[in-house]
């Protein structure tokens, strides 16, 4: 992040990592009930950063919750009931407009944040970033965690706000209202995308 005057309207390429949170076959499709934002909205403001952050040569990483066998998922006892998980094949594959692209890091999480378990911390710090923006899904919960664990790292945080969304309006809204202004600063895709320099 640059100093001075330019630090709320500039992002230093080279210092700046966008992570893209379960962007995946299982979670980012069509047919998902979410809100504010349809999944298709999400994708594309999240493809446009994607290639923004890409064209500057900036870091760009994918994030997908996978399973080996199932017995490394968490399963703790709630309130809520949320019935036997079907994953149908393929679930944990990036969407296609993600798949291959070329220069990016993939990680692989067991759990809602991306730090945790992952070498996540390791190559941001071994490429000397200090700002992350983080878009996704679901803001909650995947974005959420992921958020409050950059913040625990000493990480700089933009959250693309329209590059993510929930499954109910309300979970949206709570977070970038009360949770994000807190931990980081929230722009719109195109606004971010502006900021990479």
């Amino acid at each position: 992040m640059e100093q001075g005057q330019n630090n709320e309207t500039k992002l230093n390429a080279e210092k700046t990592a966008l992570v893209v949170i379960d962007l995946q076959q299982g979670i980012a499709h069509a047919g998902r009930e979410s809100a504010p934002y349809s999944t298709t909205q999400v994708v594309e403001n999240a493809a446009e950063l994607v290639k923004t952050f890409t064209e500057k040569n900036a870091f760009v990483v994918f994030v997908k919750v996978s399973s080996v066998d199932g017995k490394d998922m968490l399963r703790p006892k709630t309130d809520m009931n949320m019935g036997a998980m079907q994953l149908p094949e393929g679930w944990d594959n990036l969407i296609p407009e993600f798949a291959d692209y070329p220069g990016a890091h993939v990680i692989t999480k067991r759990q809602w944040g991306a730090f945790f378990g992952t070498d996540l911390d390791l190559q941001l710090r071994r490429r000397s970033i200090d700002t992350i923006v983080l878009c996704g899904i679901s803001t909650s919960i995947g974005v959420d965690t992921t958020a409050r664990e950059a913040y625990q790292h000493g990480y700089q945080q933009v959250f693309a706000e329209d590059a993510m969304t929930a499954s109910a309006r309300e979970e949206h809204e709570y977070v970038c209202k009360h949770i994000f202004p807190r931990i980081g600063r929230i722009r719109t895709s195109k606004e971010v995308a502006g900021m990479l320099e």
